[in-house]
């Protein structure tokens, strides 16, 4: 055991500590299970796996607390007393972590879980935040599409260097994850945030596999929400650009009510240029709509933080040393209101 392990407020010292959010999963658990646990206990170090039941409406619970009957010396199970979203539960993973290392991993197997001492290896090296590339991804045409537009729209507008932003597979420094997990920011996108607090961050290539059972959780529109948040937590350049396309318009719109008006002086009103006002109307008020609808997205994260509602609330914890903890007597972090 590393002289450097980390100690929770419980006394218990822990070295790595994998969080595994887990929302209607019932199918796959099993597989998981066969495939992670030899792996961690293959590395020969000390660790904990974490569970997040995320509000599952079917028999994934269940599932989770057999498996802690079966390995309660490094098995943990938080359940959440609803379903808050993927990045709420690894907040909740993050607040209760016990790990020097925390990795986090996708419960439905299409990040193999053969990959964690690949980063375990590069945070030994010093790095406090890895983040991985898929080597070759295995879904929908739709889903390779959506992900090359929002990373290629991600690097032009924010100081995030990501390859891959979709890649659930990454490790954190127990310094980095502290940070995420304090932060009073009511949504945000995790990877990013946590590269922002990196001092040494870097990436590195890992398998991809299909879903091993049940249906992908992120829609097209959940994808279009993600990314949404992660451009307005992380950059201004929206609002920069609305400024800049209504300086313009509003010039070249001056500019052609003079040229209208010189009209109308030197050669007298023209009926024929009153559809060209109409569409020239519709232009603007769809400009004006959306640049309402972006000003909106800002004034929704500032509206969420000010009224600092909660974004889960922990209903149990299955642990060895505690037993079953109340959800009051574990911490809450806030939440929007979708």
């Amino acid at each position: 055991m590393n002289a450097d392990m980390t100690k929770d407020t419980q006394g218990q010292l822990v070295d790595l500590s994998v969080i595994i959010p887990v929302y209607n999963e019932q199918d796959v658990l099993g597989k998981l299970f066969e495939r992670l646990y030899p792996v961690m206990d293959a590395l020969g170090r000390s660790f904990e796996v974490l569970f997040v039941n995320d509000g599952s409406s079917d028999n994934s619970s269940g599932i989770l607390a057999e498996q802690f009957e079966q390995r309660p010396d490094v098995t943990r199970v938080v359940s959440l007393s609803s379903n808050a979203g993927q990045h709420a539960a690894l907040i909740a993973g993050f607040e209760l972590t016990r790990g020097k290392f925390i990795i986090t991993l996708d419960a439905d197997l299409q990040n193999p879980p053969e990959e964690i001492p690949a980063i375990v290896a590069e945070m030994d090296k010093g790095f406090d935040y890895v983040g991985s590339i898929r080597a070759s991804r295995n879904d929908k045409a739709w889903r390779h599409i959506a992900s090359r537009m929002m990373n290629s729209l991600r690097e032009k507008i924010t100081n995030i260097h990501m390859t891959d932003q979709g890649c659930m597979l990454r490790g954190y420094s127990r310094e980095i994850v502290r940070e995420v997990a304090i932060c009073n920011e009511s949504r945000t996108f995790i990877p990013a945030l946590a590269y922002l607090y990196a001092a040494r961050p870097t990436e590195i290539t890992v398998a991809h596999e299909e879903r091993a059972a049940g249906k992908s959780k992120y829609s097209l529109l959940k994808l279009i929400q993600l990314n949404f948040d992660l451009m307005t937590s992380f950059s201004s350049m929206p609002l920069r650009l609305i400024s800049l396309t209504g300086i313009a318009v509003s010039i070249l719109s001056f500019l052609f009510v003079m040229y209208l008006a010189y009209r109308r002086l030197f050669y007298g009103p023209e009926v024929e240029g009153v559809f060209t006002l109409f569409g020239i109307t519709i232009f603007l008020m769809g400009l004006l709509l959306f640049s309402v609808g972006m000003l909106g997205e800002y004034i929704g994260r500032i509206n969420g933080l000010v009224r600092r509602r909660k974004r889960f609330r922990v209903a149990s914890v299955l642990q060895a040393d505690e037993g079953v903890k109340s959800h009051d007597e574990t911490r809450t972090s806030s939440k929007p209101e979708d």
